[in-house]
């Protein structure tokens, strides 16, 4: 048996739990929601990395979609509560194939139904707007992780893209992260700055976890994780979710990227957008200058070095798929992941590690935060600080 039917064989048992998928922000933006538009029990290869036929190819046994609105939008909030209903529709629409969860119990329920288990992760704190009233809102609507911040810092902690502003997290920030502890919401570390990674695992009293992130030493981009961040994992008890997006993954694709972005920003286009209008202009300068192109065996190299230093407990998979122009060859959309375990296998990767990767590490992390919160909803009640109050 050859190393791809390996890693189908090991997927059918440990399926992947992918810790980032942004297609509802696609759904919006190409289709305003309209499903039967970009019907994804259909072939989407067309528009999307994403359909239902892909993901059971790529052995997906659970999928964080994510519920991000841009942190620019003035309505951040009703937004997110139009991406909430969006993943609702989702699980509505195709029960056969997607199953509604909150909780590792319902995680593995799903996969012993051989259901794709559908969580949702918010990304970004200005989607709560400064309001932990609106955090445990998100919280009871079956939100289970939210990432600090997004692209830019927001008034209570720092984005890794972004000047310093708190210089990490604020006395607010820091109330965020207890709250989302006492919730059982996974504090999210993707897109935060170094700062605020450090100040959020002196804060929580629950595993983190980065949904999306590769390792810095290997690809230096500030969206990356260095690794004495990665060397406080094993003793939080979180994890890792590696990306596939070239611009991390690749040392050079990093200065392609800023000149790609730029020529973006010059055309009036948003530099994450990914319509059709703004993709003819991303196909235009490509064809100018050529992207470096990221490889399975490119995001192999970012797992090899992140189980080295945060150990095989503390890693996962989280695509970002929908949320970026480009992808390695090879995982070129949501079927694309058992070439990437096909690979760990051929460098010596073994089943009961790759097993703690695609499945177990996810399912445990999130009873672990689920078994905190039991813990802090007995001895305290909800926060009600405000920002106003905590940071002056």
């Amino acid at each position: 048996m050859g190393s791809l039917e390996k890693a189908r064989e090991l997927l059918r048992e440990f399926p992947v739990v992918d810790g980032h998928n942004d297609l509802p922000w696609a759904l919006r933006e190409q289709v305003r929601y309209d499903l039967d538009a970009r019907d994804i029990a259909t072939d989407q290869s067309a528009h999307l990395h994403t359909d239902l036929a892909r993901l059971r190819a790529g052995g997906v046994g659970a999928q964080y979609w994510s519920v991000y609105v841009r942190s620019d939008l003035p309505d951040a909030v009703p937004a997110t509560l139009e991406q909430i209903d969006c993943v609702r529709q989702l699980i509505a629409r195709y029960p056969q194939t997607l199953a509604p969860a909150l909780t590792a119990a319902d995680m593995e329920a799903a996969r012993s139904q051989g259901r794709i288990a559908s969580l949702m992760g918010a990304e970004g704190g200005h989607s709560i707007a400064n309001s932990l009233a609106t955090l445990r809102a998100l919280s009871a609507l079956g939100v289970r992780y939210m990432t600090l911040t997004h692209n830019d810092n927001v008034d209570w902690a720092d984005s890794a893209t972004d000047e310093p502003g708190v210089g990490g997290l604020s006395a607010f920030g820091r109330e965020v992260v207890r709250e989302m502890n006492r919730e059982g919401m996974l504090v999210d570390l993707s897109h935060v700055a170094a700062t605020t990674m450090r100040d959020a695992l002196d804060a929580s009293e629950a595993p983190v976890i980065f949904s999306h992130s590769s390792s810095r030493a290997v690809c230096d981009h500030p969206r990356n994780i260095p690794d004495d961040v990665l060397e406080r994992l094993p003793s939080n008890g979180g994890m890792a979710m590696v990306t596939f997006v070239p611009k991390f993954v690749l040392q050079a694709a990093v200065d392609w990227t800023a000149a790609a972005d730029e020529n973006m920003r010059e055309h009036g286009f948003h530099h994450l957008a990914t319509t059709p209008e703004a993709m003819k202009v991303h196909r235009a300068f490509e064809e100018r200058a050529p992207r470096p192109v990221a490889t399975v065996s490119t995001v192999a190299d970012h797992l090899d070095h992140m189980r080295e230093v945060a150990g095989v407990d503390h890693i996962g998979i989280g695509g970002d798929y929908d949320g970026t122009a480009f992808t390695p060859d090879g995982l070129s959309d949501v079927s694309g992941y058992p070439n990437l375990i096909a690979e760990l296998l051929a460098r010596g990767w073994s089943k009961p590690d790759l097993a703690k990767l695609t499945w177990q590490n996810a399912v445990r992390v999130l009873g672990a935060a689920e078994d905190v919160a039991r813990g802090l909803q007995a001895t305290r009640g909800p926060s009600n600080a405000t920002i106003e109050s905590l940071d002056g």
